[in-house]
């Protein structure tokens, strides 16, 4: 029987198997990035962290535990040296798998496995904070404090276009009762021109004669 046996073969020997994820692991390690099968990458994601949590204390106790399970030294002083220094903040999650689709052939499962903080991509991009807000209002509550703000902005609107619209008319009306009056005083003028010329038509005849 086979309780809490769990994890995935692969189809391999134990021996196959352990060689198999030390070389994926050193080449994890030595790339940033592979591409492999979906289960392959998820027994190397558990496999791999393990042994980048032992680099954050750099000892040689440490490099030999790392070394039994990896037998690559080159892997090993990239891992503890410039791997190190990238997660020693980290508190675990060191790896990141992507699924690609399926393989042409066989309609394996493809997936990308990659370090996470060695990803310049996913590093420029500035994450939108996001707003947390408690409250004890329902979304409905939400949605109807929006309509009622929209209505009143409406509203508002509404009123400024009117009274832009009347001043516009008065304006108009005080232009057009200005030019009557212009008119009026003008005629005025142009009746009382003829008596005022008459006036002073007499008034220089009476002086004559006197």
């Amino acid at each position: 029987m086979r309780h809490n046996k769990k994890f995935n073969h692969l189809g391999r020997t134990a021996s196959h198997r352990a060689s198999m994820l030390a070389n994926m692991a050193s080449s994890l390690i030595m790339h940033k990035r592979i591409t492999t099968t979906l289960a392959k990458a998820k027994a190397l994601k558990k496999y791999v962290e393990p042994l980048i949590t032992r680099s954050k204390n750099d000892t040689t106790t440490s490099r030999r535990v790392v070394f039994r399970y990896l037998q690559n030294k080159y892997a090993v002083k990239e891992l503890f040296g410039e791997v190190a220094d990238r997660v020693g903040d980290r508190p675990g999650g060191y790896t990141r798998v992507i699924k690609l689709g399926t393989r042409k052939g066989d309609a394996a499962e493809i997936a990308f496995i990659e370090l996470v903080d060695f990803d310049e991509n996913m590093a420029k991009t500035p994450k939108a904070a996001k707003k947390t807000r408690r409250s004890r209002r329902s979304k409905k509550d939400d949605s109807v404090n929006t309509a009622a703000e929209n209505t009143s902005e409406a509203v508002a609107e509404d009123v400024k276009a009117e009274a832009k619209t009347e001043t516009k008319a008065k304006a108009k009306s005080d232009a057009k009762k200005a030019t009557k009056t212009a008119e009026k005083k003008a005629a005025k003028a142009e009746k009382d021109a003829p008596e005022a010329e008459a006036t002073e038509a007499k008034d220089a005849k009476a002086e004559k004669a006197e």
